[in-house]
Protein backbone atom coordinates (compact mmCIF):
# COMPACT_ATOMS: atom_id res chain seq x y z
CA UNK A 1 0.00 0.00 0.00
CA UNK A 2 0.81 3.63 -1.11
CA UNK A 3 0.48 6.10 2.06
CA UNK A 4 2.76 8.64 0.98
CA UNK A 5 1.98 11.70 2.70
CA UNK A 6 1.85 15.80 1.25
CA UNK A 7 0.75 18.71 3.35
CA UNK A 8 -0.70 21.38 1.09
CA UNK A 9 -0.71 24.62 3.49
CA UNK A 10 -3.08 27.50 1.42
CA UNK A 11 -3.93 29.39 4.53
CA UNK A 12 -4.07 32.87 3.71
CA UNK A 13 -4.80 32.66 -0.11
CA UNK A 14 -8.05 34.19 -0.92
CA UNK A 15 -10.34 31.99 -3.46
CA UNK A 16 -10.36 30.78 -5.92
CA UNK A 17 -6.28 30.14 -5.44
CA UNK A 18 -6.76 26.97 -3.14
CA UNK A 19 -8.82 25.61 -5.32
CA UNK A 20 -6.53 26.36 -8.47
CA UNK A 21 -3.38 25.56 -6.32
CA UNK A 22 -4.89 22.15 -5.24
CA UNK A 23 -5.77 20.94 -8.59
CA UNK A 24 -2.01 21.84 -9.75
CA UNK A 25 -0.91 20.21 -7.11
CA UNK A 26 -2.65 16.78 -7.04
CA UNK A 27 -1.91 17.08 -10.83
CA UNK A 28 1.90 16.59 -9.78
CA UNK A 29 1.77 13.86 -7.20
CA UNK A 30 2.38 10.27 -7.24
CA UNK A 31 -0.89 8.03 -7.83
CA UNK A 32 -2.20 6.71 -4.23
CA UNK A 33 -0.87 9.66 -2.45
CA UNK A 34 -3.09 11.15 0.33
CA UNK A 35 -2.68 15.07 0.20
CA UNK A 36 -4.14 17.03 3.12
CA UNK A 37 -5.43 20.19 2.00
CA UNK A 38 -5.30 23.18 4.79
CA UNK A 39 -7.00 26.68 3.99
CA UNK A 40 -9.09 29.39 5.41
CA UNK A 41 -11.05 30.72 2.40
CA UNK A 42 -14.84 30.22 3.55
CA UNK A 43 -15.97 29.50 0.44
CA UNK A 44 -13.29 26.92 -0.15
CA UNK A 45 -15.42 24.65 2.38
CA UNK A 46 -17.47 24.14 -0.54
CA UNK A 47 -15.65 24.67 -3.72
CA UNK A 48 -12.18 22.70 -2.95
CA UNK A 49 -14.21 19.58 -2.60
CA UNK A 50 -16.24 20.13 -5.09
CA UNK A 51 -13.68 20.67 -7.97
CA UNK A 52 -11.23 17.67 -6.46
CA UNK A 53 -14.28 15.36 -6.57
CA UNK A 54 -15.11 16.51 -10.10
CA UNK A 55 -11.30 15.99 -11.20
CA UNK A 56 -11.35 12.12 -10.47
CA UNK A 57 -9.79 12.51 -7.03
CA UNK A 58 -11.25 10.52 -3.70
CA UNK A 59 -12.18 12.37 -0.58
CA UNK A 60 -11.09 9.93 2.01
CA UNK A 61 -13.32 11.86 4.75
CA UNK A 62 -15.62 14.94 4.72
CA UNK A 63 -14.05 18.66 4.90
CA UNK A 64 -13.53 19.74 8.45
CA UNK A 65 -13.69 22.90 10.19
CA UNK A 66 -11.06 23.21 12.76
CA UNK A 67 -11.12 27.14 14.38
CA UNK A 68 -10.82 29.17 11.02
CA UNK A 69 -8.89 26.31 9.38
CA UNK A 70 -10.54 24.26 6.43
CA UNK A 71 -9.01 20.82 6.30
CA UNK A 72 -9.46 18.46 3.01
CA UNK A 73 -8.10 14.88 2.68
CA UNK A 74 -7.83 13.75 -0.82
CA UNK A 75 -6.53 10.70 -2.41
CA UNK A 76 -5.33 10.75 -5.90
CA UNK A 77 -6.86 7.39 -7.14
CA UNK A 78 -4.13 4.53 -8.56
Amino acid sequence: MNNKMYLLDLRGEPCPYPVVFSLETLKKLDKGTIVEILADCPQSFISVPEEVLKAGYEMIEAPQKIGPTLRFLVKIPN
